[in-house]
């Protein structure tokens, strides 16, 4: 498989999983909760279901990419996540994104860049 397909559909993993984190805030809101509810949450919020739906694609899409390429290249590609998080936090959630979130997240890109290129 050619390294522009895997870092396709790692990326895509890594996106579906961002989203889900995503919806998992979105169901769980601002206010702290106990571990009991947040037991009792996550049995009957709708959110919380399709963000378990949506980790679980994934994975399968990431398990798909872990059998036609080393782990060593993949997973390090899975942390563009934090690149999607970070940008969907401050989109959709409205979160701050300072500037050394920023920077972190620059740091994050070039060492994607690097690993995808040494493959």
């Amino acid at each position: 498989m050619s390294i522009y397909i895997i870092i396709f559909l790692t990326l895509v993993a890594a996106a579906i999983v961002s989203v889900s984190q995503i919806t998992f805030k979105k169901a769980v809101g601002k206010k702290p909760l106990s571990i009991v509810g947040v037991f009792g949450l996550a049995l009957r919020s709708k959110k919380i279901w399709i963000g378990v739906a949506g980790y679980v694609l994934g994975l399968i899409v990431y398990l798909y990419v872990l059998s036609e390429a080393p782990l060593s290249v993949v997973y390090p590609l899975f942390a563009s996540s934090f690149i999607f998080v970070l940008a969907l936090s401050g989109f959709v959630l409205k979160e701050h994104v300072s500037s050394r979130r920023l920077l972190g997240v620059i740091v994050v890109v070039f060492g994607i860049v690097l690993i995808a290129l040494s493959y």
